[in-house]
């Protein structure tokens, strides 16, 4: 269950003695449910400038816990502003609750004044208040298992106000139950969250539940259905605890099919570079780059428990360590994909796109059978992503995807809910960069210079991850077109796009939620 779980008040009758403070978020000092709070804290801000302007704790004896921490959203009426106004207040304020030692707090999220269009825009506000809420108070696997889960996160439950009785708070809690899931996947150190403790984790995660969930652990056995995958795991095959996992998760709905998301998730738990050894202070913070993974992971945790009716989800994760050593794969290599594509490695830290090719391959034979199928790659793949567009998910898709509209749709409940993405093209100069220069191999890798500085760095990869896994014979000219789209969360994945500190973000859990659930 996640920290704290979301509990539905629909009037403040009997709540005195259930609560220990009063948080009002919002655009004004009124409150829908105690009318006298506005001139306390018009009062209150004669005393103390800082009311209106951020988190400030004021006495009140009318509400729990005789004290009201309001929160202002900030502007909310110009061009550019967002639901996150709403979630970004709402995390800042964690480190304030804890401080002041509240520990079970009552939440009421009013705006007002909002025109029809604004409403709008802010119509997940109490979503993003409390997913933003967790954010702010969400503490690393490693520390609650050093020092105890009720120590560092002693705020465990939360009391949401909202007159409608119908209001699911249900909902909230299994979203942000996904988004703990890919937070922990991705922000746990590279010992304990190497690939058997990744998949151990998430076979806890969905133990008893509605996803059936498989682990491949036999290395032999990845080197004949995984040949790419299997390459970037070389150097990880001589230390056990480091070696290679395969996750496949399923999820079947109730009822007739009729929608079949599938989901290829990079598990890079620690990624050195390889061959291509990252230097100067790169290295650091690479324990992150299984976010990818850990993002499908947690949309899969939602889905569990939101379980939908008429939908299939499919997920294969690759869980490797891309190691140095004596064993590892180098530049030049040519080594056949599972889809039977010859690829010329250009350089060995562009190594998630090549264990990708091989999960997109499996989910591809999925695909072929399956009703209204969608193709994804998730991944915290290049530099470039967040070079272009900053701290959004960076999204590339193919024809057929692009005439379903995936991307559109992405992006319209990006906005709404606090995961915003950014649509991206693929164009042809993105597969003649990865074309082969001989007849010795049918795609490159890469180039050999860094993502950040090579033109398109973040949309040729989705044109070698097409033909790699054999995606490229199922375009819209083809008798079987598949919707494919690449998600990039190298810009999304981490707060501030610091990947060595930042709290993971479970980027794109929320927008897959609020798209497809």
């Amino acid at each position: 269950m996640p920290f704290p779980k979301a509990v539905l008040e629909t009037s403040t009758t009997g709540l005195t003695d259930n609560y220990d403070a009063f948080i009002l978020l919002s655009n004004t000092f009124s409150s829908q449910f105690y009318s006298d709070l506005s001139g306390a804290i018009q009062l209150h801000q004669r005393l103390d400038k800082r009311v209106g302007e951020q988190a400030v704790l004021i006495p009140n004896q009318s509400v729990p816990g005789n004290r009201v921490i309001h929160v202002p959203s900030g502007a909310l009426d110009r061009d550019y502003d967002d639901v996150r106004q709403i979630f970004d207040a709402a995390k800042n304020v964690a480190q304030t609750l804890l401080d002041s030692g509240i520990r079970k707090p009552l939440l009421e999220v009013n705006l007002h004044g909002l025109n029809a269009p604004l409403q709008a825009t802010y119509v997940n506000a109490i979503e993003a208040a409390f997913l933003g809420l967790c954010q702010g108070l969400w503490q690393p696997l490693e520390a609650r298992q050093a020092l105890g889960e009720n120590e560092v996160e002693p705020l465990q439950e939360l009391g949401i106000l909202h007159a409608d009785p119908g209001f699911d708070v249900s909902r909230l809690n299994a979203i942000e139950a996904g988004k703990r899931v890919a937070r922990d996947l991705c922000g746990t150190e590279p010992e304990r969250m190497a690939p058997p403790g990744f998949a151990d984790y998430c076979l806890e995660a969905f133990k008893d539940s509605n996803v059936e969930v498989s682990v491949i652990s036999d290395h032999e056995a990845i080197l004949k259905d995984y040949p790419l995958l299997h390459a970037v795991a070389r150097a990880s095959i001589e230390v056990e605890r480091h070696r290679p996992r395969i996750i496949r998760m399923v999820y079947q709905g109730e009822g007739e099919i009729n929608k079949t998301l599938l989901f290829a998730g990079k598990g890079i738990t620690f990624d050195t570079g390889g061959a291509d050894l990252k230097v100067n202070g790169h290295m650091a913070g690479m324990s992150r780059d299984k976010g990818g993974a850990a993002g499908v992971a947690g949309f899969m945790k939602t889905v569990s428990l939101l379980a939908p009716k008429g939908l299939k989800v499919i997920v294969e994760i690759g869980a490797v360590r891309n190691s140095i050593g004596a064993e590892a794969f180098i530049p030049d290599e040519i080594i056949t994909s599972h889809a039977g594509i010859r690829v010329r490695v250009g350089n060995t830290d562009a190594e998630g796109r090549m264990l990708l090719a091989d999960l997109l391959s499996h989910l591809r034979e999925d695909a072929k059978d399956a009703v209204n199928p969608e193709l994804f790659s998730v991944a915290t793949l290049t530099g470039h992503a967040a070079i272009a567009f900053g701290p959004y998910t960076a999204l590339v898709e193919n024809k057929p995807a692009r005439a379903l509209g995936v991307a559109k749709s992405l992006f319209e409940q990006g906005e709404l809910c606090a995961d915003p993405v950014e649509p991206s093209l693929s164009r042809r100069e993105d597969f003649n960069f990865v074309k082969p220069r001989t007849k010795a191999d049918d795609v490159l890798s890469s180039n050999n210079a860094p993502s950040v500085t090579t033109v398109r760095g973040h949309q040729f990869p989705m044109a070698f991850l097409s033909i790699a896994s054999g995606l490229d014979q199922h375009e819209a000219n083809s008798t079987l077109p598949l919707p494919y789209t690449h998600v990039d969360i190298a810009g999304s994945g981490v707060e501030n796009l610091d990947w060595q500190h930042g709290k993971p973000t479970a980027a794109p859990v929320n927008v897959f939620v609020n798209t497809y659930l």
